[in-house]
């Protein structure tokens, strides 16, 4: 090669490192503001404080404690067919795919490509191509192109892990759906239960009032009785149907619920019997309180990718502000003039190869711009971590102290119907005996079965609250097994190029 030549290449690439080092475009204090909170250096209050210490997690199936076959055949059904689930699912595919396509960036790209043209050449004798002028020739090639990204800078491996990191946030997000799955069914299939006992204890208070009914007639005839007495046992009568017909209604509509989570049509939900649900042992907690409560959360999980993603978005953010180098090439047959396939024989063959470098010096702010949407991104799955943390710590204490707060309601209730059932006892004996009207009967039957509806209330809520502690600690599903580890999710630190530029 020439000694110009050479002296040329070098000048060259002394003015492309020099403007790489200079740091033409520079970050200029562009960055993310925010960190992670830590869930164990959040203060805790008396409820999980004082939660059992040798405890276990969920079960997976956790709602087999309730020790109903239905449910459970209902559970399985609507895993198998729920849209949403569905959704998730193919919402992961999707994430998996996106980072196939990114991670291609990484590898050998090959292209092939082939023209043939008939090519009449034009009669010129100042500008035409000589010997060609006014002939008619073929004009073809055949060529495959090769380029393969050096990725210096990071650049295509961190959007790969970036792409990744998303599709692992798609993955605990179809699990968040499907605890939300199993959350709504057993809460739905509680409400069912809570309807049905509803109904019985209305259809024990029609009954009752029928029997008082009957008594006052024959008080009545015996002359013992008065009109009013009649006409206050037919009074409520007409009420006690109308509550029967309502709660049939909330059974019915129930049921369409459930068969809609289940992805079923309304048909498939009338068949569902009446429940049998029993609550088992209470459910205790973890060892160690509280980082790993939130830790087993799905949507904790899914934040603490989000963040991942995002520092790594940063990362390709900053191999911008480099020089990008390619090694590019290509290998291929051409030839103007010859018969049609003449291009393919050995003397015609061509190749190149070769670096290809590109070098950001003026892009109207671009870069810059997308470095600190970048940063704004982190700071934002930042803060929607620390939210998701904050507010995991909240429902596991609210529901700690509502199971509390519902064992002593249920002592209470049951204490409040036993009371209600002896003083009903006491008015209907002393009402056949002629002691006291039908006033004070009416006034007690109300109250029992007052009592009894919100006894039910009261174990429906417990049951309920039983689903929704499980729910707070992550359902079981062992989301915690599957989290990027604090490096990864740490603020990146620009490159020393880009620190060292424009910065000071």
């Amino acid at each position: 090669m020439p000694r110009r030549n050479i002296g040329a290449l070098r000048a060259l690439s002394a003015c492309a490192l020099s403007l790489s080092l200079s740091g033409c475009i520079g970050t200029w204090g562009i960055a993310p503001q925010s960190k992670t909170l830590q869930a164990n250096q959040l203060a805790t209050d008396t409820a999980i404080r004082e939660a059992d210490r040798d405890a276990h997690w969920p079960a997976q199936q956790w709602w087999r404690a309730y020790g109903d076959p239905q449910l459970d055949r209902w559970m399985d059904l609507a895993v198998a067919g729920s849209p949403s689930l569905a959704m998730a699912a193919a919402r992961v595919r999707q994430a998996r795919a996106l980072a196939g396509v990114v991670e291609s960036a990484e590898r050998l790209q090959a292209n092939g490509e082939a023209t043939l043209k008939r090519h009449n050449w034009p009669e010129d004798q100042f500008y035409g191509p000589g010997a060609l002028s006014g002939a008619n020739t073929w004009d073809n090639n055949a060529a495959i192109g090769l380029s393969y990204a050096l990725d210096l800078w990071g650049r295509e491996r961190n959007a790969t892990e970036q792409a990744l990191d998303q599709a692992h946030m798609r993955a605990a997000e179809a699990r968040q759906a499907q605890l939300e799955l199993h959350d709504n069914v057993v809460r739905t299939y509680i409400q069912l239960s809570l309807h049905f006992a509803q109904r019985d204890i209305v259809q024990a208070e029609l009954e009752q009032q029928e029997q008082i009914l009957a008594l006052a007639r024959r008080r009545l005839e015996a002359g013992i009785g008065t009109h009013l007495d009649v006409s206050q046992a037919e009074a409520p009568l007409p009420e006690t149907h109308r509550q029967l017909d309502s709660l049939d209604e909330e059974i019915a509509l129930t049921r369409n619920q459930l068969a809609a989570l289940a992805g079923k049509g309304p048909g498939e939900g009338a068949s569902l019997q009446r429940p049998t649900l029993r609550l088992a042992a209470p459910l205790s907690l973890p060892s160690a309180l509280p980082a790993e409560l939130v830790g087993q959360r799905p949507d904790v999980v899914a934040s603490r990718w989000q963040v991942a993603a995002q520092a790594r978005g940063i990362e390709v953010a900053h191999a911008g502000f480099f020089p990008n180098v390619d090694l590019v090439g290509g290998l291929g047959f051409m030839a103007t003039g010859g018969g049609p396939l003449e291009f393919l024989t050995g003397r015609k063959f061509n190749y190149n190869v070769g670096p290809a470098i590109s070098l950001p010096i003026f892009d109207g702010g671009r870069l810059r711009a997308q470095l600190g949407e970048a940063s704004a991104g982190y700071d934002m799955a930042v803060a929607h971590y620390n939210e998701t943390v904050v507010g995991a710590l909240k429902g596991i204490s609210d529901q700690l102290i509502r199971r509390e707060s519902m064992a002593q309601q249920a002592h209470f209730a049951a204490e409040s119907v036993a009371a209600a059932q002896k003083t009903y006892d006491i008015a209907t004996v002393a009402f056949q005996r002629g002691l006291t009207d039908y006033l004070n009967v009416l006034n007690a039957q109300t109250l029992l079965f007052r009592q009894q509806q919100i006894q039910q209330q009261v174990q429906a809520a417990r049951l309920s609250v039983h689903a929704e502690l499980v729910t707070a600690l992550g359902g079981g599903l062992g989301a915690g097994s599957d989290v990027p580890d604090e490096a990864h999710q740490a603020v990146p630190k620009a490159p020393a190029l880009i620190a060292s530029g424009r910065e000071q």
